[in-house]
């Protein structure tokens, strides 16, 4: 089956587009002294829904953003239909429903926050990031992550990966930003041949301008990052705050409080210092490819 094509949502995506809705009208209602109860009793429904609706984290019916735009008293003027066209573009899907018989829930929103972002900073101890890996690469590690899952179904999730990487190439590509710990680069992940193919690869992209590698060596023994690894997004759109995700094995984490990005983004600067600099990493990667040795 042909992967669709990667469609970067013009101005950010469904995703970030509810978010950009659910902000201004979050704006909007705190302006007018209306409680969410009050909000939510308006739209013949509840506090916790207009939370998720300002969260943007549930689509949007036409009728019920025109209602509280309405009760917030913004009547007409091209604020409203700004809005309102804002509300139809939140609800078109995004290129990734292609893949919803195999996407989990809590993984959807990270695509399309992935897809909007304008700098990934990413943190990884096991794995290649899944943005930098080779297809043989990948296909390994989703067999291991679904040693259940058909051959049709391990290609469709390889063909995820791959559509996934076009963020990477588009005409306005996010900065990439990527510290791998240097085991998940020595550990040979689908066999010498898959894993010497996977680091010429990274070697490759270390040379395109908007990608940074950096290799956090065993020499430094323990390290701040002991949680595991994150990505932090950073966006464009000055409504939107920074994003931590972390995942887990069977669901995940967004995390957007001051507090706790901030934490995530001091563990992001320390191992960006502990780590060996970018200009030296095609150097231990070329190390790193020279010590495979071949299968068998």
């Amino acid at each position: 089956m042909t992967a669709p094509a990667y469609d970067s949502g013009g101005s950010g995506g469904p995703t970030v587009l509810r978010i950009l809705l659910g902000a201004n009208l979050r704006r909007l209602r705190e302006s007018r002294g209306i409680t969410r109860e009050d909000a939510g009793w308006q739209i013949r429904s509840s506090e916790s829904k207009i939370s998720r609706m300002e969260l943007g984290r549930v689509g949007f019916k036409e009728r019920d953003v025109a209602d509280l735009l309405s009760f917030y008293g913004l009547n007409d003027g091209a604020e409203r239909d700004r809005l309102l066209a804002l509300a139809r573009d939140a609800n078109q899907p995004g290129w990734w429903h292609h893949y919803g018989d195999i996407l989990p829930a809590w993984f959807q929103p990270y695509i399309g926050l992935e897809s909007a972002a304008s700098l990934i900073r990413n943190y990884e101890v096991q794995f290649v990031p899944g943005l930098l890996q080779t297809r043989d690469y990948a296909r390994a590690v989703v067999r291991l992550g679904y040693p259940r899952a058909t051959p049709e179904e391990i290609e469709r999730r390889v063909d995820l990966r791959m559509t996934r990487q076009q963020v990477l190439f588009r005409p306005d590509p996010p900065l990439f930003w990527a510290v791998v710990d240097e085991g998940a680069l020595r550990r040979p992940v689908g066999g010498a041949k898959s894993m010497r193919a996977q680091i010429e690869a990274l070697m490759e992209a270390t040379l395109l301008p908007n990608i940074r590698v950096q290799v956090v060596p065993f020499r430094i023994g323990g390290h701040s990052a002991h949680g595991g690894s994150f990505s932090i997004l950073r966006f464009a759109e000055q409504d939107l705050p920074d994003v931590v995700y972390v995942e887990q094995l069977t669901s995940a984490l967004y995390l957007d409080k001051r507090d706790d990005v901030d934490q995530y983004a001091i563990v992001m600067e320390t191992l960006c210092i502990e780590a060996d600099p970018p200009e030296h990493t095609r150097d231990i990667l070329r190390r790193i490819a020279e010590d495979i040795h071949p299968d068998g």
